[in-house]
């Protein structure tokens, strides 16, 4: 049921924000996307948005007249002060902070800034992403602390009264399977399965239960797990 309204998803392509995707377009009456070129090392998640955004409104004709504009926002300047395993040639490993090698300093915040602004011009107030600190990579801009955050700053200082959603926040990689189960029964499981991407490696051959990737990389392993966790279950629908 739609709660009317527009909103702008923060859209990588990826599981978690092709499910939130799909929540969002299940919610508003108009629905955007917002896409980032920050240098990643496999172009391969900037096609994968393509192939999603398209499959959604082939196979879901009550969303695909909701689905709005794409935008891609180059963001490369950026994206090469991190150095870091999602940008460069690294090892995917702890680093003397504790943090993933994949963890680009501040990107979410960063995201959410530019998408505001955005948002700003296209007169959309829901701002929405993937995030979630449950089942995570352990990046400190996912939790919701940070985007509560982010969401007043924005706010005082853009003179709006944006709202940051972040439906998989509290969920685990099992329960965002079961989420899009719920929002669009198999036919999401399997569209998220063979279109999203997720592998660090950027491999798109083998595909596998959960969906191609290296299946050892840190996204890779995440998400198996989830698929498993929730395949062993049933593969039930979330909740409402």
């Amino acid at each position: 049921m739609s709660d009317g309204g527009a909103a702008l998803v923060l859209f990588s392509g990826g599981q978690d924000s092709t499910v939130c995707l799909a929540w969002a377009l299940d919610r508003y009456a108009r629905v955007e996307t917002v896409g980032f070129d920050y240098g990643q090392r496999h172009a391969v998640e900037l096609e994968a948005r393509q192939a999603v955004r398209a499959r959604l409104a082939a196979e879901f004709p009550r969303w695909a007249a909701r689905l709005g504009e794409d935008h891609m926002l180059e963001m490369r300047g950026f994206g090469a002060i991190g150095g870091t395993a999602m940008t460069e040639e690294r090892a995917f490993e702890i680093t003397g902070k504790g943090l993933p090698s994949t963890y680009v300093p501040g990107r979410n915040l960063v995201f959410l800034t530019y998408a505001a602004a955005l948002a700003d011009r296209r007169g959309i107030p829901v701002l929405a992403g993937g995030m979630c600190e449950t089942d995570f990579s352990g990046y400190p801009d996912c939790r919701r602390e940070a985007i509560d955050a982010m969401e007043r700053a924005l706010n005082l200082g853009m003179a709006q009264d944006f709202r940051i959603e972040t439906p998989l926040m509290r969920l685990t990689k099992a329960e965002t399977w079961a989420l899009a189960k719920r929002l669009g029964g198999e036919a999401l499981v399997a569209l998220t399965v063979e279109e999203s991407h997720t592998c660090y490696r950027g491999e798109r051959g083998e595909l596998h239960a959960w969906g191609h990737g290296c299946g050892t990389c840190p996204a890779c392993e995440l998400r198996a797990k989830g698929w498993n966790e929730w395949a062993a279950g049933g593969r039930p629908e979330l909740a409402a």
